[in-house]
This record gives C-alpha cells, structure tokens and sequence, in this order.
C-alpha cells in the first residue's frame, strides 16, 4: 500500500477516540475499537465470534462474550454514536463538494427462520424477489463524490408489532409501533432536519414515490424532491388541469355548494406511459434529448430522456384546487420499446435537463454504500435475534464505512486505483485460532 499502515492505525484511533466520547462508560472504548477494526479486518464472515477470535485470538471465548454483551445488550444510544460519525465524516465530503442529495432507501438482509427481530416474507432487493429477511430504512446525505448513512431502523412488520410475546423475547422498544416505511423515512427527514444537517433535494426510488401523502409531506417541510414513480401514475399533461368546481347546486333544504374538482368523459388525466408514448408518436425530436450523467466502469452512462411541466392527478377529484404543476421526468433509453423510468420533481421550472438527470441518478450513491457495508463491512452479518443487537451492529458497520470515507480522503488521488479500499488495516490483522470455524451460514437465522 502506498500508504504506511502505522499513519493508517493512527487516524483510525483518533477516529474511534472520537466516538468513544459519546458511547458511554469507559470500558465500552476498547470494546467499540475492537468490534470496528474487526469489521474492517478480511474476515469471510463479520458476526460477533469471528471478530473475537480475530481481535483476541488467545481469549477468544471472554472476548466473545465481551463484545456479544457490548453489541447486543449495552444500552448506548444508536443515534448519539451516528451523529457523531457524521460530525467527523460529513466535512471531509464536504471537502470535496456540497452535500447535494438527501437519499432515502431501504435494504433487504436475507435471514432463515422466524425469530429475528422483524423477519418476514417480503420484498427483499438484495434477492430481487419475496423472501424471508429484515427490511431497514435508511437516510444518506450525498455529495457528487461521497455519501453517508446518517440514520438507520428496521421496519417492523404489522404482524411482528402486534405480537406482544415476540415484541418481548426481541427487546422491541415500547414506543415503536407499526409504520409504514415512508412514515420511517419521514421521521428521519424530521430528525434530520431537528439536528441542522445540511439540506439536500430528496431522492426516493419508486417504493416511496407513488405515495401522494409522502410527496406532500415533504413539501410541507419544506424540501424539494426527485421520486421515482409508476408507469401507471395519473398526471394532467402540460396545459391541462380538472375541471372547476359547478358552484352551488340544487338540493335538499336549499342549495348547496359542489367544491370538489371534476372530470368527464373526454376531460380525463392520463398515465405517465401513456403520456410518454404519446410525445414518441408526435414529435420525437423535439421532446426526447440524449443525456450522460455520469462515467460508468467502461463508457459514459447515457440515455434519452424528456422532462415535462404536469400535475399530479391521484385524488384530485377529492380537492378543491388543484396540484401545483411539477417536473414529470421520463427516460425511454434507445435500445427499449417504452419508457423505463418515471420521476416527479418539486425542483424549479428553470432547471436544465441535465441537471435534473444528474439528481435523479445520484441515488445510485446508496446502492454503492449498500454494497460496500454488506460486501465489505458486513452489514448483515449479526446473527443475533433482538431489536438492539440488531441497530447497535448496524452502526457499528456505517461508523467503520465513515471511516473507510475519510481514508479516501486522506490518500491522494495518485496513492491508489482504488481509493474506497484502499486501507482495511490489513497488515495488522492477526491470524485465526487455527481450525477456527465461526458458527452461522452466510445466512444467518
């Protein structure tokens, strides 16, 4: 490494140093700096025993139990600890460019069995289908260069949060209660907004999007947003608008007033899609335009995209005035026979095209981090079974990633091809008890 592995270890100890501060009593110091370096250590599997036989290979058991105690039962707090990553780790992002982006996304964590805290049959992404694993919300705030979970929780199913005999064997907290995932991610943005992160443009994928509620939500506290949506999402095209109000009408006991907007049989929204395929069969030049948003591992990552000025239409016959006009973004890449991708935007009217692109594909920033903390920090690796367990090892993980962020930022572009891993502590690592074999699958129960 062209980086000597003692300038290494010592920012890593400034760094835990740092979050030592705030993780509470004295002995709990060691304990974090043990666990992180293990979860940077090339382990094949980073669950509690392997990082103690890796960390104190001749007291493997005590350690094991030291740090099963510390990761599962020590009641530090998850979000002290995450602010304090994100104080050390945001102004180097911030080095190198503005926070642009607040991402919102979730994670599947695949999982066997039935006892593991908000297990269920879901949609896992990680799988890219149903399967049985735990679903975590996450926040990130973003740069063009970097970015960072700042906020972590676990969805817990309806079934799991109304099931009091399994809510207690997993410690799940009194005060968490059943929420969708876009009120776990609203909550975030509040918090978020509470501690004086930053702000950035919102960026969700098409599991939040589609939601009228969450979209305005989010303009009522004041942010502007890029959410992936539906085909099948009912728009007003540019110009057009539902009908007004009748004003009042004839009724029992007088007359009444009809305040709610209307629609008839030739005055109709149409679906995203539809709008799109009419524009192709119009005037394609005129509306579609090639864009490139960003370098991809062998070419620039291109496609042809239109962006128009629309009104989102769900439930406006419930309302009295209707939407305000926002961006509807479609892109419809060359070698496919429709459009692939819908989003709605709160961003202004002046923007350009390439900007509003540019945003929309930041949000591959989380699925790079996702990436990183399963692949290299093992995200989802804990094999405990509790709710605390389950978010200590969660913030552990995206404190060692912060590190792995602020080592890129120490190495000089030149240093390395891969600056992102650049540093793993590698050198220092200590071998494993010989004919050590963790227990647990690569799918933990």
């Amino acid at each position: 490494m062209a980086l000597a592995a003692g300038a290494s270890g010592a920012r890593f100890a400034t760094y835990m140093a740092g979050l030592g501060e705030v993780i509470g009593r004295a002995g709990r110091s060691a304990q974090l700096n043990e666990y992180c370096a293990g979860l940077l250590m090339p382990l094949e599997r980073k669950s509690v025993e392997p990082i103690a036989a890796m960390t104190a290979p001749a007291h493997c058991s005590a350690k094991h139990q030291s740090l099963l105690h510390f990761v599962g039962n020590s009641p530090w707090s998850d979000e002290v600890v995450l602010a304090k990553v994100r104080e050390q780790v945001v102004p180097a992002i911030e080095r190198h460019g503005p926070i642009r982006a607040w991402i919102i996304d979730d994670t599947g964590l695949p999982k066997k069995g039935n006892h593991s805290v908000g297990v269920k049959r879901q949609y896992c992404g990680q799988l890219g289908k149903k399967a049985n694993c735990q679903v975590a919300v996450s926040l990130s705030v973003a740069s063009d260069t970097a970015s960072l979970p700042v906020a972590y929780r676990l969805f817990l199913p309806k079934d799991w949060a109304e099931d009091g005999e399994r809510r207690a064997k997993a410690g799940v907290p009194d005060d968490i209660n059943f929420q969708t995932k876009g009120e776990i991610a609203l909550d975030q943005i509040k918090a978020a907004q509470a501690a004086g992160i930053t702000p950035g443009v919102v960026l969700a994928d098409a599991g939040y999007g589609p939601s009228t509620p969450f979209r305005s939500s989010l303009t009522d506290l004041g942010l502007t947003y890029i959410v992936g949506v539906l085909s099948n999402i009912s728009v007003w095209p540019p110009g057009t608008a539902p009908l007004p109000p009748t004003g009042p009408t004839p009724g029992r006991g007088g007359r009444r007033a009809n305040i709610r907007l209307r629609r008839d049989e030739s005055h109709q929204p149409l679906s995203a899609k539809e709008l799109a395929l009419s524009l192709e069969a119009a005037h394609w030049a005129a509306h579609w335009h090639e864009v490139t948003w960003r370098e991809g591992t062998n070419a620039p990552l291109t496609s042809r995209f239109t962006a128009l000025r629309v009104r989102p239409a769900g439930g406006d016959h419930k309302r009295s005035t209707p939407r305000d006009v926002e961006w509807l973004l479609i892109e419809w890449p060359e070698d496919e026979a429709e459009p692939t991708k819908f989003w709605l935007s709160t961003l202004p009217d002046d923007i350009e095209l390439q900007e509003l692109v540019d945003l929309a594909k930041l949000r591959w920033r989380i699925e790079r981090d996702y990436q990183d903390l399963k692949q290299e920090i093992g995200l989802g690796h804990y094999e405990g079974r509790g709710w605390r367990g389950f978010h200590h090892h969660a913030t552990l993980a995206i404190a060692a990633y912060g590190f792995l962020i602020l080592e890129a930022d120490a190495i000089p572009p030149s240093a390395t091809d891969n600056r992102r891993h650049a540093t793993r502590l590698r050198s220092k690592a200590p071998q494993l008890p010989k004919g050590f074999k963790p227990r647990g699958a690569a799918i933990a129960a």
